[in-house]
């Protein structure tokens, strides 16, 4: 990210954590600098200095602020690859990477540490140990799951990621001064037979309707679907298989999601990975409020104030996506992918009949060959690319994880072949939730903007820093409203 500071300062109003430890501000008539997520008053623009780490900050002579402590910041320069760690490491936690088995070793050694180094530096930037951490994360879904499904107390247990039923019990007896037979009692939900019912809340506005034409046009055959006004896919984590479908809940800002009773045991990692897909974290009033700004925005955000940039359910399968959409049209790239997943995916049954395949993972595209991908109709350069992209995600040479530093992934991502800025800051802002993101030679953003060249596009975009990829998504959603207009059908 670069230091700018109107840029820094429209990250700091929207207190959005994905830019914490990027940037810290200093508040001239207070002395003090802060963390880009402090709860303190936002103070006015010509009161703020920002710089890039805390030093600076300490070396023009400002205090470290109380409320936020600036030294827990997840920094994600090189210099603080350890504070990067942590972050990642908190949000894998939250997604259930302690649970069902999981170790502290195992999550350590997939950040490149050593369980000591990894739990020396969790408590060093967040106050707590990864197992206090996993520990929290699993007390509040065992809540949501007493409160709003009828799963039977042991489900809950081994949902939430309780090993023990015991250890469940007497830990939610000791945090919220009653059982969890209590909570249920005073829940009236409907029993479920084969599927549970959650909810997800986000911030309102939500522009529901071209979140979905996007999935649906880019769906792959076989593992998504769009059908009605929801979305569906297939669910392979770990050895558990099943299926979802989410769909907005009428006069409230809240997704449903349906799901088969089967994958309750990785619950943690499906809610994470859905907040991530629907984008449903994001500050809409905010990057809104600043893209309007533009006039080249104006219009379309005045159209869609509430757009999101759709995430990823799975980030190699994102990257694969990706991988075969270069230079063909979104069309072409989904028929390829549903080869893909017949060819590569397990299959499974549905209630749905457009969901029959698990989505192929690394380690079954690394196991084959180049040859066969190109088989499937890839030319044979690409076929190689993808074979490659397989291997070292397969090895875990590269991570495509959310809460990884994006810019040092997309630096990563362009030096494997067959792998350019475009498809690399295509992933960055879809798999690695990068806000500032954005795919500068895609020649649909260029046209959408009226601009006559990709690099008049990226002297434009500097504009609308760091929001680009909402930019980008307003673009592309202006193109897809011209051609539904037109043709009368969505693409």
């Amino acid at each position: 990210m670069h230091i700018n500071d109107d840029i820094c300062y429209r990250a700091l109003v929207a207190r959005d954590s994905r830019f914490d430890g990027l940037f810290f501000v200093g508040v001239k008539t207070t002395g003090i600098y802060c963390r880009p997520v402090c709860t303190a008053r936002t103070p006015g623009r010509d009161r703020c200095r920002f710089f890039i780490n805390a030093a600076l900050a300490e070396q023009a002579g400002f205090r470290p602020c109380l409320r936020c402590r600036p030294e827990l910041a997840p920094g994600c320069a090189p210099v603080d690859s350890t504070r990067t760690i942590a972050r990642a490491a908190a949000a894998r936690i939250e997604a259930g990477a302690l649970n069902n088995g999981g170790s502290l070793e195992e999550l350590a050694t997939s950040l490149g540490l050593s369980s000591r180094q990894l739990r020396r530096s969790v408590r060093k930037e967040l106050g707590v140990s990864p197992v206090e951490l996993a520990q929290t994360n699993r007390l509040l879904l065992a809540k949501r799951l007493i409160a709003e499904t009828q799963l039977p107390m042991i489900q809950v247990a081994y949902a939430a990621g309780f090993e023990s039923v015991r250890r469940f019990n007497a830990l939610f007896q000791s945090h919220y001064r009653l059982t969890p037979s209590l909570l249920r009692r005073s829940s009236s939900k409907t029993v479920a037979t084969d599927s549970l019912r959650l909810v997800l809340s986000y911030r309102p506005p939500f522009e529901w309707d071209a979140l979905l034409r996007f999935l649906a046009a880019r769906a792959i055959p076989g593992v998504e679907c769009v059908s009605g006004n929801a979305y569906h896919r297939t669910v392979g984590i770990g050895e558990h298989r099943g299926w979802l479908s989410v769909s907005p809940v009428a006069n409230r800002n809240q997704l449903a999601v349906d799901l088969a009773t089967e994958l309750a045991p990785v619950l943690p990692a499906i809610l994470s990975r859905l907040r991530q897909l629907f984008d449903l974290d994001a500050r809409p009033d905010i990057i809104a409020g600043h893209l309007a700004l533009d006039p080249l925005l104006a219009r379309l955000v005045e159209q869609r104030p509430g757009l999101r940039v759709p995430g990823a359910f799975d980030s190699f399968e994102l990257a694969l996506r990706a991988m075969l959409g270069q230079q063909i049209s979104v069309r072409a790239a989904s028929t390829l992918a549903g080869r893909f997943a017949q060819r590569f995916g397990e299959a499974i049954e549905t209630p749905q009949p457009c969901l029959t395949r698990i989505a192929p993972t690394a380690e079954s595209l690394a196991a084959s060959d180049s040859s066969t991908l190109a088989s499937l109709g890839l030319p044979g350069a690409r076929a190689a690319s993808v074979h490659h992209l397989a291997r070292v995600v397969a090895r875990g040479e590269i991570d495509l994880e959310f809460g990884i530093d994006p810019i040092a992934v997309v630096a990563r991502l362009v030096e494997l072949p067959g792998i350019g800025p475009w498809t690399a800051e295509y992933i960055a802002m879809r798999a690695l939730r990068w806000p500032d993101a954005f795919p500068t030679g895609d020649l649909g953003l260029v046209k959408a903007s009226g601009l006559r060249t990709a690099k008049s596009l990226s002297k434009t975009a500097e504009r609308w820093r760091p929001w680009r990829a909402y930019a980008a998504m307003h673009l592309w959603e202006s193109l897809a409203t011209a051609s539904t207009e037109t043709s009368g059908v969505k693409p």
